[in-house]
């Protein structure tokens, strides 16, 4: 498999991305591989609290197998610090989403502050993933919507530039919310029907959510309610850590499991590659691997 050959790396940051009325700059780290041209690029949208400097795990490999990986910081990592009562915050989910397209719409700018990186981007091949509520927010670009409290979707916040999506522990529909998720979160109102990229959808079926009164096959509500072309791993014991994609040795991971990772991170790599470059078959031996694993670590399913 790819992983055979991994690349050295060179990782940048912050780099800073002027944002009007966002009311903190946009900072950003990306990683590449030192050499490749016509590189792919991936977007990463971390979970609640994290910042450009976590998952680890997923943007040393993907930028060490030949994508360029970018990682913003959203406005509720721990490292700004905001206050719980600032202004934002009800608009959070939003703003991150907003944080993606400028992510895409700078790209020049991000690519021309990594030294030897100008020219080497492919900005045809153009993807987004993300944990928890940073795969809500790279779903969105996907063609994801929020319903309003009448069930009506919001706006279409999708971007042509995205050609596909890793979307790991991704919350469900809002139907069986929690009251406290209900009355905090009233943007956990998800709408698949109009997520029409190729994604490939991760679930721990150990993730129990106390924001939902439902069982860990809530998180695979995103597959089940999507058009075509999407693909849905589930991982067996996995919590919502899914074995520690978010770093290495981090405090929050309750299901610490190095080779569910390593799994993650080839089958992310491998699902990427080939919706990108139609003509790859790793994908298809990726999922022909697991499925012939006398012991498997979980199963995919596809559409």
């Amino acid at each position: 498999m790819s992983h055979l050959n991994a690349a050295s790396v060179i990782s940048v940051k912050p780099v800073i991305l002027p944002v009007p009325g966002r009311g903190d700059d946009l900072q950003v780290r990306v990683s590449a591989p030192v050499t490749g041209s016509n590189l792919p690029v991936i977007v990463f949208s971390h979970g609640f609290g994290w910042s450009m400097n976590g998952y680890a795990p997923l943007a040393d490999f993907w930028s060490a197998h030949g994508f360029v990986v970018v990682q913003p910081t959203h406005l509720d990592s721990r490292t700004l610090g905001l206050p719980a009562d600032d202004p934002r915050t009800p608009r959070i989910w939003r703003l991150r989403i907003e944080d993606l397209t400028r992510v895409l719409d700078g790209l020049d700018a991000l690519e021309a502050s990594v030294p030897g990186l100008a020219g080497r981007l492919d900005r045809g091949r153009v993807a987004v993933a993300g944990h928890s509520w940073g795969a809500q927010t790279a779903s969105a670009l996907l063609g994801a919507r929020v319903l309003d409290a009448d069930g009506v979707p919001g706006e279409d916040m999708s971007d042509p530039r995205v050609k596909a999506g890793i979307l790991l522990a991704l919350t469900g529909l809002g139907d069986d919310l929690t009251p406290f998720a209900a009355e905090h979160f009233p943007f956990m109102r998800p709408s698949f029907d109009d997520m029409k990229a190729p994604a490939l959808i991760v679930a721990g079926d150990n993730d129990q959510s106390h924001l939902s009164t439902r069982g860990p096959d809530w998180f695979t509500d995103p597959y089940t309610y999507s058009p075509g072309g999407k693909s849905l791993l589930t991982l067996f014991g996995a919590e919502h850590s899914l074995g520690g994609v978010s770093g290495y040795e981090v405090a929050e991971t309750t299901d610490e499991n190095p080779a569910r990772v390593a799994l993650i991170q080839q089958l992310t790599s491998a699902f990427l590659r080939s919706a990108l470059y139609p003509e790859d078959t790793g994908w298809k031996a990726a999922a022909t691997a697991l499925e012939e694993d006398p012991n498997p670590l979980g199963k995919l399913q596809s559409k």
